[in-house]
């Protein structure tokens, strides 16, 4: 854990994983289901960001978290009230 980046997408992983845990344990059945592939694309947007931060592509490091949280938040729906869909 040397760089933001490290920080940054071990943060964004970690919401995926209760975002994850949550919706696959709630009680109440859900119109839409989220496949595994989608929360694997995630996971691998912030595992390709971090390399390229790591490795000093600190432009493209910024625009893959961007990218990853745009694909979270269209996709996943993180904050999605249960009446909308």
């Amino acid at each position: 854990m040397e760089t933001v980046y490290d920080w940054v997408s071990i943060g964004i992983f970690a919401g995926l994983i209760v975002l994850f845990l949550q919706r696959s344990t709630s009680a109440k059945e859900l119109d839409r289901h989220d496949s595994l592939p989608t929360y694997l694309g995630a996971g691998v947007g912030c595992a390709i960001a971090n390399y390229l931060g790591n490795k000093g592509n600190d432009l493209l490091a910024i625009i893959l978290i961007i990218a990853t949280l745009a694909f979270v938040f269209y996709f996943l729906r993180p904050f999605a009230r249960e009446g909308r869909s």
